[in-house]
């Protein structure tokens, strides 16, 4: 089976809201334009098309279907979509390289959080007959997951603090000293609403070393699921996360992608990918500093990939988070070769 580069990769404007429609088509134009002009590609190059979208964040049925007249109604395209994070669509379009049915592929995301209210929506993903009627929002959820975190000594409010200065050079006592929004998480411990979409260009190594001097090769990619039920896991942990992790091979990774849309999130991905103080974590600034819905994750390993183009970067790891306390998780390995 032939190996899988990233080609190219593009992302729009992350904004807290955007005047566009909720199908995402005017995010898309404007990126996929530039990750043609980037790559040199055209739309007739691209075998395979997967994009990852939501149509309860669009409160539309078949949203990603209008999201299509991004590409252009002619000629006819082979398309596929994944109701999740597009970091799951860009799995389904490297099994198809991989397989041997397309040379290239293009992946993309989008979301517009502002349409509505993201702590509201995010609930419907719990289970329907227990937790949904109550209405926990996703930030209440994850103050419960920091909140055992803390009562069991694995991290202190100091540490999440320094995960949130890290990306915006504020003095940690100043972050401590602000008011708490959902105890014991902060504003800064906390994602923001973010509109925005980001594509990835995908095709076999012989073919992305024509495209781009340092191609980011996919040396191995696993995804794995936890409980969708709260209390049958330990929220403090990340099995989904250790499992995937152990099925790859971290060795000299020295830059990670983590999808953490929480401060103590990434602490519990750093500690469960096994990553030490020699690896850049989220040099990009990662979910604190931009978090669209169903295009967050793809945007990590896209910021992973452009990393290794640029030559910062020999190996690195890229993961994707989908679903409530970090629920299900993939994981992706980059390397320049």
């Amino acid at each position: 089976m032939p190996d899988v580069a990233i080609a190219g990769f593009a992302k729009a404007p992350n904004v807290r809201e955007t005047p566009g429609t909720t199908n995402g088509v005017e995010m898309l134009v404007p990126i996929f334009a530039e990750v043609f002009a980037q790559t040199g590609l055209s739309k007739q190059d691209i075998g395979f098309w997967c994009s990852g979208s939501s149509d309860y964040l669009a409160g539309r049925a078949f949203s990603f279907i209008a999201a299509v007249d991004a590409i252009g109604a002619f000629p006819p395209i082979h398309e596929s979509h994944v109701e999740m994070d597009a970091a799951w669509a860009l799995y389904e379009a490297w099994l198809k390289i991989k397989m041997g049915e397309v040379e290239t592929a293009l992946v993309y995301g989008f979301g517009k959080s502002s349409a509505g209210q993201l702590r509201r929506v995010l609930a419907l993903q719990l289970d329907p007959y227990v937790v949904t009627p109550l209405w926990p929002d996703s930030i209440s959820i994850a103050g419960i997951q920091a909140r055992l975190g803390l009562e069991a000594g694995l991290w202190s409010e100091k540490d999440l603090a320094e995960v949130a200065a890290r990306g915006t050079g504020t003095d940690v006592t100043e972050l401590l000293d602000t008011p708490y929004f959902a105890d014991p998480l902060r504003k800064h411990d906390i994602a923001p609403i973010t509109d925005g979409a980001a594509v990835i260009v995908l095709s076999t190594v012989e073919r992305a070393r024509e495209i781009v001097e340092h191609p980011a090769v996919i040396t191995g990619i696993e995804h794995r699921v936890d409980s969708p039920v709260l209390g049958a896991r330990d929220l403090t942990r990340s099995p989904s996360t250790e499992a995937a992790g152990r099925a790859l091979d971290l060795d000299g990774v020295d830059l990670a992608e983590l999808h953490a849309p929480f401060t103590h999130q990434e602490l519990i991905l750093r500690s469960a990918l096994g990553l030490g103080d020699g690896v850049r974590i989220n040099p990009s600034g990662g979910a604190l500093a931009a978090n669209p819905m169903f295009s967050a994750g793809l945007a990590r390993i896209g910021e992973a990939a452009i990393r290794i183009h640029r030559g910062e970067s020999r190996k690195a790891v890229a993961h994707a988070t989908s679903g409530p306390a970090l629920q299900q998780n993939l994981v992706t390995v980059l390397e320049a070769r």
